[in-house]
């Protein structure tokens, strides 16, 4: 018989959109799924109940920690699963996840210290693709000295080293898509509350720094400048240890990425990848930056050792400390290589990345159309451009040449638009 009793448990509050999967990815594991309602207006409740889960009400007293410790509360089993209704494992990796936790129980000599299992979360934009990705704790002992502090981004009262981390467990996270945000106001429900902990605590720098984060997120312009307000003030007032990493990572690829953006300030944004860099010195994002800094002064055989560099070292280690946004999406790496490539009038790396690229990802139109400009600009074919891209695409598929073809178009490639439309007649 199994030794573990997995009992999903999870606070919601109007998720009609996104709490079936999330009950769903666990029903072969968990032997009952705990869903404790916030106050939900919309369909939540009985989609829950529908889909098997012990519904639970609460009344929302702006506190995470009050919702979710109540769930937790109403567990039988001897582990917890603790997912938010807009998180979901695959089938695999939520057996994975049951089958360490066998492991665990089998061999409680060895395990007698493992309190709780992290796993790689990896937030997703809305054509699914992965923004970012991090450790968190998501499976945990059903234990009474086990619970969560804090009114708003609530921590598991363990000490790291009861923490064992399994990197091949993936979590999705659509929290962060911007029609979620859009959809359920859940950036300034955060904000709201922040603001609240701030009144009691004004000069905690981490409070801001989640403030900061959450105003980052949100769509709107006023308040990403309130948000570079409250980065410029933490990191001119912060210690190292005032602000957790994460977090401190996320407001320097956001300062970076502003920066980026205005042409008038590619000096400070240098200077703020190379602050970034001496924060966290073995950091892929921050290289990435700083390549990208560089060669927008036309530097482009220093941007492109910086990006070998990158690409060495996820190489070698595909989840490295200290990178949120590479490691999720190693594509975004490889379409800034194809660009400087492109600069240096590297051919060979340009097909190379573009291939790389695609290969992963044929509907990336960012990647596919510069790389049909670049074959057909250095003399290859359209003959030839179509024999090297029919190593990803099936030009007998309709969907594929249309693809093609739009890509052909956004680069002004008439004529090869013209070729591709006769194959299809």
């Amino acid at each position: 018989m199994s030794k573990v009793k997995l009992s999903l448990c999870m606070i919601a509050k109007n998720e009609e959109m996104s709490i079936e999967k999330a009950l769903d990815c666990v029903k072969n594991v968990a032997f009952e799924r705990i869903v404790v309602d916030t106050g939900s207006a919309d369909r939540t409740i009985e989609v829950a109940e529908r889909n098997g889960a012990k519904v639970y009400k609460f009344q929302w007293i702006n506190d995470f920690s009050a919702a979710k410790n109540f769930a937790i509360e109403q567990a039988t089993g001897n582990w917890i699963v603790a997912l938010d209704a807009d998180e979901y494992f695959s089938y695999e990796d939520a057996d994975k996840l049951k089958n360490f936790l066998e492991q665990i129980e089998s061999e409680p000599g060895k395990w007698e210290n493992c309190l709780a299992i992290s796993v790689m979360l990896v937030n997703i934009d809305d054509n699914g693709r992965p923004m970012t990705k991090s450790s968190i704790v998501r499976a945990f002992r059903n234990k009474p000295s086990i619970r969560y502090k804090g009114r708003i981004h609530e921590q598991l009262s363990i000490d790291v080293s009861n923490i064992q981390h399994i990197d091949d467990i993936t979590l999705i996270h659509t929290g962060y898509a911007e029609s979620v945000h859009r959809e359920t106001g859940k950036a300034k429900r955060n904000v709201d509350l922040l603001r609240e902990e701030l009144k009691k605590d004004p000069n905690n720098l981490n409070l801001k720094a989640y403030l900061a984060n959450s105003l980052s997120i949100s769509g709107d312009e006023k308040d990403s400048l309130e948000a570079e307000e409250l980065i410029t003030e933490i990191m001119r007032n912060g210690s190292s240890k005032s602000v957790n990493n994460i977090l401190k990572i996320k407001m320097y690829i956001y300062m970076i990425n502003r920066l980026l953006s205005n042409k008038e300030k590619q000096h400070e944004c240098e200077d703020m990848c190379r602050k970034a860099l001496s924060d966290f010195p073995d950091s892929i994002d921050f290289e990435y930056f700083l390549a990208n800094a560089l060669s927008s002064k036309g530097e482009h055989v220093k941007a492109w050792e910086l990006l070998k560099s990158c690409e060495s070292k996820l190489l070698n280690d595909p989840s490295p400390e200290d990178s949120i946004m590479i490691p999720a999406d190693p594509t975004i790496l490889f379409s800034r290589m194809i660009i400087a490539a492109k600069e240096l009038g590297d051919i060979e790396n340009v097909i190379l990345y573009s291939t790389h690229v695609l290969s992963m990802d044929k509907t990336r139109l960012s990647v596919l159309s510069p790389c049909i400009a670049t074959l057909l600009h250095y003399g290859v074919t359209e003959e030839e451009t179509i024999d090297l891209l029919s190593n990803i695409y099936d030009f007998s598929d309709k969907d594929d040449l249309n693809i093609v073809s739009k890509a052909a178009n956004s680069c002004g490639a008439i004529d090869f638009v013209e070729k591709l439309e006769a194959m299809q007649s």
